[in-house]
């Protein structure tokens, strides 16, 4: 494998910037997940790695060769698309073999390296069939094996789970990573799934607007987001609009307040993010100590989520969301409901300061 280095690349059209200015380094065995909403930029970067789309500027480096305008056939990448764009009319085998063929490759190497790159993925007896006789996820198999076969340098990954249901998707998720862990396999992932990218990928790329808002571990953009979006995007977070009061505590545009711990830079900061599983709710208040902060509201919704429970939480015109291990029929949660009055309590640490 070999390691990716993207230089300031972007794509540009007469109408829209499409990706501008992306710098990003994926090291040799590394999953990277380009992450974001539709329209951000994120597949557009990948088809550049790829070969499908020419940037308008920069550099692509895969092994410290650059291959900026290499054709996508001499890239040395394997690609898993969204529609996993097998072909109907011919096999299995025949779908795997056909990236060997196109190179050149002799017809006894040929059927070594599919047979094979098919028991990689769990799919040796399977050869003979034809893709319509498959299931979602057995296809899926076969394309990850077609993009394999050809032993590429970098793995890249087009929302390879999107057209499969959750319980097939979540095991195909760890059955790829198993794979490219065990292969040393260097990737880059694209998907607006954050549950799928923060379990996949060693690190993360936050995208918006053709721009890269963060890059970092899953732990580091979980914990430390540096804005409002990547907040927001990355796990599910409570953030209120307001401004840091006189005596250190920040006030919503609501008029609540909110116990955090500002340092220097965070006084002209717009934005307190506290995550729902930090926050605590009671029904009675348990008092406030030091370190933390609280407030009284009342339920407006609550559901029931399996092992957890979320409930909606109106503050005057704050609503907060808060998660808690589903309640016992001997908790005292356990006879809360849509109406009933709460305390929140978190602690002041949990309670980030943000930009927009």
């Amino acid at each position: 494998m070999a390691n990716l280095n993207l230089v300031k690349i972007g794509k540009r059209y007469p109408t829209a910037t499409v990706v501008d200015n992306l710098d990003l380094e994926v090291a040799d065995g590394e999953m990277v997940a380009l992450l974001g909403p539709s329209g951000c930029g994120k597949t557009t970067t990948l088809r550049m790695v790829a070969g499908f789309v020419a940037p308008t500027a920069g550099q692509i480096l895969i092994g410290g060769k650059d291959v900026t305008t290499t054709p996508a056939y001499k890239r040395d990448t394997g690609m898993v698309f969204q529609s996993y764009a097998l072909f109907p009319h011919i096999s299995v085998f025949a779908n795997v073999a056909f990236g060997l063929e196109m190179r050149g490759i002799a017809r006894a190497e040929r059927e070594v390296r599919v047979k094979k790159a098919l028991d990689l993925v769990q799919l040796g007896h399977l050869g003979d069939r034809m893709p319509k006789q498959l299931s979602g996820g057995q296809q899926q198999r076969v394309a990850l094996a077609r993009a394999l076969v050809v032993n590429p340098s970098v793995f890249l990954l087009d929302e390879p789970l999107s057209n499969l249901d959750a319980k097939l998707r979540n095991q195909v998720r760890l059955e790829i990573r198993a794979l490219q862990q065990r292969l040393g396999l260097t990737t880059l992932l694209v998907t607006h799934d954050q549950e799928e990218a923060l379990t996949m990928a060693d690190r993360l790329v936050v995208m918006a607007g053709g721009h890269v808002q963060q890059v970092g571990t899953p732990e580091q953009l979980y914990e430390h987001p540096t804005n409002s979006f990547v907040a927001g995007f990355v796990g599910r977070c409570n953030l209120l609009e307001g401004a840091m009061a006189a005596d250190g505590e920040f006030q919503t545009s609501r008029g609540n307040r909110i116990s955090c711990v500002p340092g220097e830079a965070d006084q002209h900061k717009k934005i307190v993010a506290v995550r729902p599983e930090r926050m605590r709710i009671s029904a009675t208040d348990n008092g406030v100590g030091m370190s933390t902060g609280s407030l009284e509201g009342t339920v407006s919704s609550i559901s029931y989520l399996g092992a957890q429970t979320e409930y909606v939480v109106a503050v005057g015109g704050d609503d907060f969301i808060v998660t808690h291990g589903t309640p016992s029929s001997s908790d005292p949660l356990h006879g809360i409901v849509s109406g009933s009055k709460v305390f929140l309590q978190w602690d002041r640490a949990s309670a980030r300061l943000l930009s927009e």
